[in-house]
């Protein structure tokens, strides 16, 4: 990136961060209906520009979104929510707020896993397969006309759990099954009302037990289940992190955002916390005062240097 676009970039990001938390509680007051699935999901539906697998699954593959033009383009790593079950969503739930990004000129890496509910979904093939899909990234890079790493990595819900850990896999013990050497590198993280602490994290609309799922059963060579699972035992991530939760959003409330935005800062990261109008839908629904707080974000971070 040239010096005067570099500049304009981190000029450009730090401003919308001050903007964001000065207006986030102007915000809330303004009361709207919030969304439903339906409401989204009814939209006519975009496409990717290709499917890569990465695994012999059928839950094992990358949406690529690609913009027009030669590239190389800045890219976001997109990982979904739904409780990490596959009765309840899978990556198609992105798929708008992907095109969204691609109009802007990011190309979006919208991973799928395998899920609770299917063969090998939970622990550890669900964050074995969010691994793989990231460590994908830059082999398919040059290739596809992508900007080089590190990488921005946002996730809704489930997937905003995710998207945390994906920066906190540098730091897993050996002794993990989830370890690997050279972990894809990661520069921010936008967590989109994810469940951070499968510790104490219970409350949310997933429910106790799925939360407990994705944290395995103890073992004597794993008796911290959350040792390599849950962004908040691994924090610091020490990477930029940015959490944010619809001031109305009932899924995953605002609270568990705060908690995780006040434990991550006491132990060194620097975390930005915003609350923009809206529910858990909003968060990712395009033509939103949600999603635009947080597209506005990510296209800052993936054009930043």
């Amino acid at each position: 990136m040239k010096p005067i676009r570099a500049r304009a970039a981190k000029a450009s990001l730090a401003f919308f961060v001050s903007a964001a938390l000065l207006l986030g509680p102007a915000m809330e007051a303004s009361a709207m209906p919030l969304m439903q699935w339906s409401d989204l999901l009814s939209r006519p539906r975009p496409h990717a520009s290709a499917r890569i697998a990465y695994g012999r699954d059928p839950s094992q593959i990358v949406d690529l979104w690609l913009p027009e033009g030669p590239g190389p383009h800045p890219v976001v790593v997109l990982i979904h929510g739904g409780c990490w079950t596959a009765s309840v969503a899978n990556l198609s739930i992105m798929d708008f707020a992907a095109e969204d990004l691609r109009t802007r000129g990011i190309a979006v890496w919208n991973i799928e896993y395998r899920r609770l509910g299917q063969p090998g979904g939970g622990y550890p093939g669900t964050y074995q397969d969010v691994a793989a899909a990231l460590d994908r990234l830059p082999a398919e890079a040059k290739a596809r006309g992508l900007n080089p790493g590190p990488y921005v990595v946002a996730g809704h819900s489930a997937g905003g759990h995710l998207a945390l850990w994906s920066a906190a896999r540098a730091k897993l013990p050996a002794s993990s099954p989830l370890f690997v050497t050279h972990p894809l590198a990661v520069k921010a993280v936008v967590d989109i009302a994810g469940i951070a602490n499968l510790k104490t994290d219970t409350g949310t609309a997933c429910g106790p037990d799925t939360v407990a799922a994705m944290a395995g059963a103890p073992s004597p060579g794993r008796p911290d289940i959350y040792a390599d699972t849950s962004p908040a035992a691994l924090a610091p991530l020490g990477v930029r992190t940015f959490v944010i939760h619809g001031a109305n959003d009932s899924t995953v409330a605002p609270s568990v955002g705060a908690a995780y935005a006040a434990l991550a800062r006491a132990r060194g990261d620097t975390v930005d916390l915003l609350s923009p109008p809206g529910g858990h839908v909003e968060e990712i629904a395009p033509g939103t005062p949600a999603w635009r707080t947080i597209s506005d974000l990510i296209v800052s971070l993936a054009t930043a240097p």
